[in-house]
C-alpha cells in the first residue's frame, strides 16, 4: 500500500544554478512563504521540487539529482501535491483545443476546464460516501452525511462572499461551476483574470478532499485584488485544514493576516 507523507519537513537542493548554491529550507507544518527580490531564485526552488516529483507524487526515485526531501512520517514514499501558477498567458495550442471542441483563450481557462472535470468526479465521490453513510444504519449516520457535505457548501459560501462586490453568486443547483449576475448565467471563462485565479485556487483546494496535501504556489497574487491577497492563506486553510502551503510571493498583503513569522528570505536558506 502506498504510504503518503503528511507534509515536507525539509527541502535541500545542492545543485541550484549549476551547483553554485546550496539550499536547506526547514519547513513549517502549515504555511511557508518564500520571499526575495526578482531573480534571487524563489520560483527556481519551488519549480525544482515540483519538477522532481512524479505525477503521482512518488519520491525519492523520481526526484531530480541534487534535490532531497525530508517528510513526515519519515518512511513515506509518496506526496499528494498540487501546483498553482498565476500567469494568465494566451493558450499556445489553439488548434489542438479546437479539434476537441473547446473554445478557450488563456491558460487559466484551460486550468478551469480541467478542474471542472475533477469537480464533477469530486461530487460523485462525495455523493456516494453520503449515501453509504445514510445507509449504514449507524446512530450518527445523518451527522456523518452532513459533515461530508460541509466542504462543498463552504466552497460555495466563499465564492459568494468573495464575488459579492460584483453581484455574482454561484449556481448551487448546477453540477458544473457557473455563476449568475443580475439574472445572467456566466461560465467561469467569462470572469476576470483575478476571479478566474481565485476560482482555480478554491477548486484545487476543494477537490483535495481535506487530505494531507502540499500546495505549491508561485506568486499566486499576480491577478488578485489586494483584499483577496490578504485573505488567501486563511481561505485555503479553511477549505483544507490538512494542507501544507509552500508559496513564493512579492506581495506584502499575503502575509498581513498574521503570517509574518512564516516568511523565509531566499538569502537565509542559501549558501555557497
Amino acid at each position: 500500500m502506498q504510504k503518503y507523507a503528511d507534509y515536507i519537513r525539509q527541502i535541500e537542493i545542492d545543485s541550484l544554478w549549476s551547483g553554485r548554491k546550496h539550499v536547506i529550507w526547514n519547513l513549517d507544518r502549515r504555511v511557508n512563504i518564500l520571499s526575495g527580490v526578482n531573480g534571487v531564485g524563489k520560483s527556481t526552488i519551488i519549480n525544482k521540487v515540483v519538477k522532481g516529483l512524479s505525477a503521482g507524487g512518488e519520491f525519492p526515485s523520481h526526484l531530480l539529482k541534487g534535490v532531497h526531501l525530508k517528510v513526515c512520517p519519515e518512511d513515506a514514499k509518496w506526496i499528494r501535491f498540487d501546483i498553482i501558477r498565476s500567469f494568465d498567458n494566451p493558450m499556445v495550442n489553439q488548434e489542438l483545443l479546437s479539434k476537441v471542441g473547446i473554445s478557450l483563450v488563456t491558460e487559466l481557462d484551460w486550468q478551469l476546464y480541467v478542474l471542472q472535470r475533477k469537480y464533477l468526479d469530486y461530487q460523485v465521490n462525495i455523493g456516494n460516501r453520503i449515501i453509504a453513510a445514510l445507509q449504514s444504519g449507524e446512530p450518527d449516520a445523518a451527522e456523518r452525511a452532513q459533515k461530508l457535505s460541509e466542504p462543498k457548501k463552504k466552497f460555495q459560501d466563499l465564492v459568494d462572499d468573495l464575488f459579492a462586490d460584483t453581484g455574482k453568486t454561484i449556481v448551487r443547483t448546477a453540477n458544473e461551476i457557473c455563476l449568475t449576475q443580475i439574472g445572467e448565467t456566466l461560465q467561469p471563462y467569462q470572469l476576470s483574470s483575478g476571479e478566474k485565479q481565485m476560482l482555480v485556487i478554491l477548486l484545487t483546494v476543494l477537490i483535495e478532499d481535506q487530505k494531507p496535501y502540499v500546495l505549491f504556489m508561485d506568486e499566486p497574487e499576480v491577478s488578485l485584488h489586494v483584499d483577496w491577497q490578504q485573505r488567501l492563506i486563511d481561505i485555503i486553510l479553511e477549505l483544507n485544514p490538512n494542507v501544507q502551503i509552500i508559496l513564493s510571493t512579492h506581495a506584502p498583503a499575503v502575509i498581513m493576516n498574521g503570517w509574518m513569522d512564516n516568511v523565509t528570505e531566499v538569502s537565509d536558506i542559501t549558501m555557497d
